[in-house]
């Protein structure tokens, strides 16, 4: 075992006593709230994931033909007004 002395050093009397007056260990409730952070990382991290694989999907689709002649006759009324 480590000597209390050395990992106290550099702490000030205060803070070693609160250390005597709280738990050290993980309470079953910490533990399941933990876990159940965990959790919600991994879900978040996965949708994130998702949402970027649709995105991807949707900026590689190729334009429909309809909106490019749309876009080609704004921009030939565009050049008659200038």
């Amino acid at each position: 075992m480590s000597d209390p002395k050395e990992n106290n050093r550099g702490r000030t009397l205060r803070e070693q006593g609160a250390d005597n007056m709280i738990e050290q260990r993980p309470t079953a409730e910490r533990r399941k709230a933990s876990a159940a952070l965990d959790e919600a990382r991994l879900r978040q991290q996965a949708i994130g994931v998702r949402l970027r694989q649709m995105f991807d999907e949707v900026v590689n689709e190729d334009v429909p033909d309809e909106f490019l002649e749309i876009l080609r006759r704004a921009d030939e009324r565009g050049s008659e007004k200038a």
